[in-house]
């Protein structure tokens, strides 16, 4: 990242020319600059903002770019044809290019807090906030610093109003104002923070991090709905092994997470975590190799230790395999949906790759033939291999399916006929070892 002479924070901002910094117009995407420009030809002021300005001069390729500007959402509509509002909490201006969006802002104000008009708070969290101001207020209403950043489409410079190029340079994350205020605005600014922290490599400024110790309660307060996205945004994007570990550090985890949190603080066992390990390690890895991953996939090797826990326990108690099974997940996910509200189409495909490890560990008849040809075959296989890799199964099983899977039609059959000589010499040692053990009686 280029060096930068900061000459001042606060009220007065720091304004970086063109010529000493790295944010280039063929790096911002065509459609951003059509709002941009587009909004200053109507005489309204429009800047680039947040993270795409902060990804910029990080010299990272942006994956969104957000605009801020003193137009009010109405009136950007007037502007673009192309433009929907949405949300009731913050109110937004949409701008649709075919399938890429540019959010469009108005300015945020501090306003009067007794108005409830257009400001709603509850126990000190936002709730309703459209109240409009100038670009300095609105960049004290933004909630880190490096995220308070603003690219000048007039003359190219980028305006810093709290310190975020500094932040940036020295690779800290800092909420603007008071973090216990802050956080308490908005909970999910205590995800966020570990996001950032995570995706940027930053370190977390201690009077932004110690709050993150004793405020996880108040993420109950957020909607089901919002927290499955920044779960999303959380885990898939190349960085979740250390989002998950970071979240237990800070006891944020088990406020989204209860049920697979108690197992892991009380389990005798290493699998279940290293289980857990493996498997954002390895979606990780496919990210970075840009190949596809599964949201569902991803929840399921989440949930997968209480499921298996209370599978366990159902058939300790008399339930028969299967049955214990498909009662465990639908307990499992329905306890979690009522935090995390993960669509039915995730949850679905979770159940049947669980359902599915049964069926994997039957290797007679024609059983593993007609399995292959299963729709979620391979998301189940996948997720065999990373239970025996953590130990808890035997790694022979996912071997043999490895090897199944690409052998020829003779082979499958040898392998089939294996399976079943063995089971037969299985059975006739028992037989024998049964007729042949002595009798006891009780005194």
């Amino acid at each position: 990242m280029q060096e930068f002479d900061f000459t001042s924070t606060g009220t007065t901002p720091v304004v970086i020319p063109r010529s000493q910094h790295n944010i280039s117009r063929a790096n911002i995407s065509d459609h951003a600059l059509k709002v941009l420009y587009r909004l200053r030809q109507e005489n309204f002021q429009a800047h680039l903002v947040g993270g795409g300005v902060r990804d910029l001069l990080l010299g990272h390729e942006p994956k969104d770019f957000d605009i801020a500007t003193d137009a009010t959402p109405e009136q950007v509509r007037q502007v673009f044809r192309n433009c929907r509002l949405i949300g009731r909490r913050f109110r937004l201006a949409h701008v649709h290019f075919g399938q890429d969006i540019i959010e469009v802002a108005t300015f945020r104000g501090r306003g009067d807090a007794t108005d409830q008009r257009d400001r709603q708070l509850t126990n000190g969290m936002i709730i309703r906030d459209n109240i409009y101001g100038t670009i300095e207020e609105d960049a004290l209403r933004r909630d880190f610093t490096i995220n308070a950043l603003y690219y000048d489409i007039t003359d190219f410079s980028v305006i810093d109003y709290a310190g975020g190029l500094a932040d940036l340079q020295a690779g800290r994350l800092r909420l603007i104002g008071d973090p216990e205020q802050r956080y308490r605005e908005d909970p999910v600014r205590m995800l966020r923070a570990v996001r950032f922290a995570c995706k940027l490599g930053f370190t977390i400024d201690p009077p932004t991090e110690r709050p993150l110790f004793t405020l996880g309660s108040l993420l109950a307060d957020i909607s089901a709905a919002r927290l499955f996205d920044e779960l999303i945004k959380l885990f898939q994007f190349g960085y979740g092994l250390e989002v998950f570990e970071k979240l237990r550090h800070y006891q944020l985890f088990g406020q989204l997470f209860p049920d697979t949190e108690d197992c892991l603080a009380h389990e005798e066992h290493a699998f279940p975590l290293t289980f857990v390990n493996r498997g954002l390690d390895s979606t990780d890895q496919r990210i970075r190799a840009k190949k596809p991953i599964a949201a569902a996939f991803l929840f399921a090797i989440l949930l997968w230790e209480p499921v298996r826990q209370r599978a366990e326990q159902l058939q300790a108690a008399g339930l028969a395999p299967l049955d214990a099974m498909l009662s465990a997940s639908h307990t499992v996910c329905e306890r979690q949906q009522r935090l995390i509200a993960i669509p039915k189409r995730y949850s679905l495909t979770m159940r049947e790759i669980w359902l599915l490890q049964m069926r994997l560990e039957l290797r007679d008849s024609k059983r593993p033939s007609r399995l292959l040809a299963h729709p979620r075959f391979r998301a189940a296989y996948d997720f065999l291999v990373l239970r025996a890799e953590a130990g808890e199964v035997n790694a022979e099983l996912a071997d043999w399916w490895t090897r199944f899977q690409s052998a020829s039609v003779q082979e499958r059959v040898k392998m089939l006929d294996g399976n079943v000589k063995r089971r037969r010499t299985t059975r006739k040692r028992r037989s024998k070892s049964t007729a042949t053990a002595p009798l006891t009686t009780a005194n």
